[in-house]
């Protein structure tokens, strides 16, 4: 696992947007798991600048997204369809037959939930997978006690998720209770990993997922148990790290280091 702590969010958006753009390059039929949320919003603007200003090619990208609100239609505003067309999918050259956003109206949602997976078995699986954290340390809609083996299936929302979220919605009582997300073994699957926090809210999920116990208690735990997991947060997300100094120092001397190992 590499720990890469940033300045700020400007900055953790830029490092971010670069290794994405450097697995896009490197495999152009690239299959990338997407994330929502505003910690997300500047990597977008990032991958958009690149690929307008120095021509990232999205056009054999495929996409798959962690997870979607059970009830909300595709336009609804607060849907992560909606978000992801309006924050980035219109913005760069993916072709719409390549993008996958679990649908939260699925008339049969368990059926649903296992062609989502096949969806992703037959694209060849997940190269990489983009993260974010809650506050409760879950990845995706992976809440407290979520099986660290689970698949894609309905999850039903803690009361902590539901009063994160209502700051997008006009009343609490609009945010959705149940949302279908891929699982913690489907994440798991993927061949790269890059989680990205800013902000001193998730300092202490952060400290728990990288250093602390591996549980279902915190569903983010489970990255420790990946061989290939960037994290990548600002100051104030590694505020409650105790090992920074030994993250930031092999961050700033890694080629030192590749250099030695491989020569």
């Amino acid at each position: 696992m590499e720990i890469i702590i940033k300045n700020n969010y400007s900055e953790i958006s830029i490092e971010a947007s670069g290794i994405v753009a450097n697995q896009i390059k490197s495999k152009p039929n690239t299959v990338l798991g997407l994330a929502t949320g505003s910690t997300h919003l500047g990597l977008y603007k990032e991958l958009i600048r690149l690929h307008i200003n120095e021509g990232l090619d999205f056009s054999k990208v495929i996409s798959f997204n962690l997870d979607e609100y059970i009830g909300l239609s595709k336009d609804h505003p607060q849907s992560y369809n909606y978000f992801m067309y309006h924050n980035f999918f219109k913005k760069v050259n993916i072709p719409a037959n390549n993008i996958h956003i679990p649908n939260g109206i699925s008339v049969k949602q368990l059926e649903y939930c296992e062609q989502y997976e096949s969806l992703i078995k037959n694209s060849g699986g997940i190269d990489l997978q983009i993260l974010g954290i809650g506050r409760d340390g879950h990845i995706a809609f992976n809440e407290p006690s979520s099986s660290l083996s689970s698949r894609t299936r309905i999850k039903t929302l803690t009361q902590k998720t539901i009063k994160d979220n209502s700051r997008f919605f006009k009343n609490i009582s609009d945010v959705p209770r149940f949302a279908i997300t891929m699982g913690v073994g489907t994440i798991m699957e993927a061949k790269k990993i890059i989680l990205l926090a800013s902000g001193s809210s998730k300092a202490e999920p952060i400290a728990q997922s990288v250093e602390g116990p591996i549980t279902s208690m915190h569903s983010a735990s489970a990255i420790q148990l990946h061989p290939n997991t960037t994290i990548v947060v600002d100051r104030q997300a590694s505020k409650e790290l105790k090992e920074k100094k030994y993250y930031n120092w092999v961050y700033k001397n890694k080629n030192v280091i590749y250099n030695q190992s491989y020569n």
